[in-house]
């Protein structure tokens, strides 16, 4: 015969309560974790230094550097190729922090399938 209410010792309720509480703990640890990466910067260089890129942890471009020397008039290609890669490679810096940052915070929830 079952038992009423379909939790045996009724021990569920008590333990979804202290998942509740671990879920809002970590919405807060993710929040200020979030805030603090779009606070970071990543920067990149390509062409040996001649092409810098830098963006936010929002990943927007905040600024692009040129040395002189690669600003070539008959080559405008060589220059867009550099400043792509720049921007890539930086993108990526910022991308990887926040997948570091979202494996830190649910690092501990593998068998929730997160």
């Amino acid at each position: 015969m079952a038992k009423r209410g379909g939790f045996p010792g009724g021990a569920m309720p008590g333990n979804m309560n202290n998942l509740m509480k671990q879920a809002q703990r970590m919405q807060r640890q993710m929040e200020e974790g979030q805030k603090e990466l779009e606070t970071k910067e990543f920067t990149a260089t390509t062409g040996g230094g001649a092409v810098s890129v830098t963006v936010s942890g929002k990943k927007e471009v905040l600024s692009v550097k040129l040395d002189p020397e690669i600003v070539d008039p008959d080559d405008v290609e060589t220059l867009q190729d550099t400043i792509v890669a720049a921007v890539n490679e930086a993108m990526k810096q910022a991308e990887e922090a926040s997948n570091a940052l979202m494996g830190k915070m649910t690092g501990g929830l593998g068998g929730f399938g997160f």
